[in-house]
Parts: structure tokens; C-alpha cells; sequence
């Protein structure tokens, strides 16, 4: 299946309410009951299915679940969103650490940590992530430019500018 909040027309960290909002008002849209033609009421009626299905992994995704360390591991694609957003919330630590709940590991995987790192301007692990995932998918262009965005942060963290602008931002955050 798609990403289910792609589906949905949502970004990957859209919380319940968002969910359900962007699907009453798909759905408003398409409803086969709403179509008189034949041909369409069957299209329309196959992206019910596609919206019902994206709807319910939507929501069971973005539902706050309890971190039980007896319970099941989240899957790839789980781990990722979870990641995202917990990233776009500023709380890179909290990424990291919805992205290592999950056992398996693909070059998505290894591209979400390397962005996750970036943000922590953590830039020679973050360039070793890019580069487990370029590893993963060598023809993935995506992965291989998050490995020279992480090279070049390296480079400009090192010189001198780079240094004041880290104790600067340092300061601010006091």
C-alpha cells in the first residue's frame, strides 16, 4: 500500500484530528452513492477502498501508543513516520529514539537517522548513515545527497565560522 497519509493528502506526522478531517472531506468528494454513471461509480467505489484502508493505518499510526518494551516492534515504514514526526516537533533525541525501536533496518531507515543526526549536528555519524544507505540502494540519488549535505555540514562545522556559529547558537538556547 502507499503511505497511508500520502493517500490522504497529509504529511506523515498529521495527528488524529487532521486524519479525520482529510478523510470526511475525500470521501465527500468521491462517494460512489454520490455518482450516477456506471463506469465512474466503480472507480469511485475503488477509491473508497483505497481512502478506507489508508484512513484506518493512518490512524492506528498516528495513535499514541505506550513504549512497552514487552510489546511487538514497530515496522520500517512505522519507525520512519514516527521519527518524522517527532522530528518536525523539533525533538531530534525523540526521533532517534522512535527510530531505533525498530529491529529491521533498510536504507530508508538509514537516510531517516542520517536526517535525524543532521539535526543533532551529529555530521560524521550522519554522513556514515547516508552512507549505509547508499550501500542499501546505490542508484538512490536522495541517499547519496543527504551523504554530501552531511559532508559539506562536516567541513563548514570545522572552520572557524562554523565554530562561532555553534557557540552562538549554543548561548541562545541558555
Amino acid at each position: 500500500m502507499n503511505n497511508p497519509f500520502e493517500v490522504l493528502g497529509l504529511k506523515g506526522w498529521a495527528d488524529q484530528e487532521e486524519i479525520r478531517t482529510a478523510y470526511r472531506t475525500l470521501v465527500k468528494q468521491c462517494h460512489p452513492d454520490m455518482i450516477q454513471d456506471p463506469q465512474l461509480k466503480e472507480e469511485a467505489q475503488e477509491r473508497m477502498v483505497r481512502l478506507n484502508l489508508a484512513y484506518e493505518e493512518a490512524l492506528r499510526l498516528a495513535s499514541p501508543r505506550p513504549q512497552s518494551p514487552t510489546g511487538p516492534a514497530p515496522s520500517v515504514a512505522e519507525a520512519i513516520l514516527m521519527a518524522e514526526r517527532t522530528l518536525s516537533r523539533d525533538n531530534p533525541q525523540g526521533a532517534l529514539r522512535q527510530l531505533l525501536l525498530c529491529d529491521k533496518r533498510d536504507g530508508d531507515w538509514y537516510y531517516m537517522q542520517g536526517k535525524v543526526l543532521m539535526a543533532m549536528e551529529q555530521y560524521e555519524s550522519a554522513h556514515q548513515s547516508f552512507r549505509e544507505a547508499v550501500r542499501r540502494s546505490p542508484e538512490n540519488n536522495v541517499y547519496r545527497s543527504g551523504a554530501l549535505a552531511a559532508v559539506i555540514a562536516q567541513r563548514e562545522a570545522e572552520t572557524i565560522h562554523g565554530k562561532m556559529k555553534k557557540a552562538f547558537r549554543s548561548i541562545l538556547r541558555k
